[in-house]
């Protein structure tokens, strides 16, 4: 792996992707769906960190496509791209539903892990904790290959931004005006 990075618990599927973690856009969403449901940061904060590794658990595909093959800058800018996309469909789905500094900080607490361990993988730093992070992100790993790996991350995210968006006395109301066109 670039920068000598090491890991025994590298996964290659017969379409030859590398899955190695769910994607930064997906643990943003995840954030984002706890900081709508959750308001206290004391409770908040902890329970978005530890999502991470709770759907790091998850089997998921990643879009580390072919890394043995691409240069280190096009892993960063790959990164980078994920990263952007992750805050931007945060912004749009989840700016009015709570405060943006909250929502924001939940967000980077979602994707902190990934964040310390970055140094290590993307940068060679060698160094505790960012080591630590990097050896525990490849262990915990759940991989699943294409489709599917890709479904499931899909599904579960879009579930639980569902649940955190939606008005539940909206639908109640709805499902009884439904209830009503139907009495007899």
């Amino acid at each position: 792996m670039p920068n000598g990075h090491k890991c025994d618990k590298i996964v290659f599927t017969n379409q030859n992707f590398l899955v190695f973690s769910m994607t930064a856009t997906a643990h943003a969403l995840i954030g984002a769906s706890i900081a709508v449901k959750v308001a206290n940061p004391i409770l908040g904060i902890p329970l978005a960190i530890f999502s991470h590794f709770i759907a790091d658990l998850i089997p998921h595909w990643d879009a580390g496509t072919n890394h043995r093959q691409k240069s280190m800058t096009r892993l960063r800018l790959e990164a980078t791209i994920d990263v952007l996309l992750g805050f931007i469909l945060v912004f749009l789905i989840f700016r009015n539903l709570t405060n943006p500094v909250y929502l924001f900080a939940m967000v980077f607490a979602a994707q902190l892990p990934d964040w310390l361990e970055a140094p290590s993988f993307m940068f060679g730093i060698k160094i505790p904790p960012f080591t630590w992070l990097d050896w525990l992100g490849h262990k915990i790993q759940s991989r699943a290959q294409l489709p599917w790996g890709l479904v499931t991350q899909i599904v579960i995210v879009a579930t639980l931004v569902l649940l955190a968006t939606i008005n539940i006395t909206r639908i109640d109301g709805f499902l009884a005006s439904l209830f009503d066109l139907f009495k007899v």
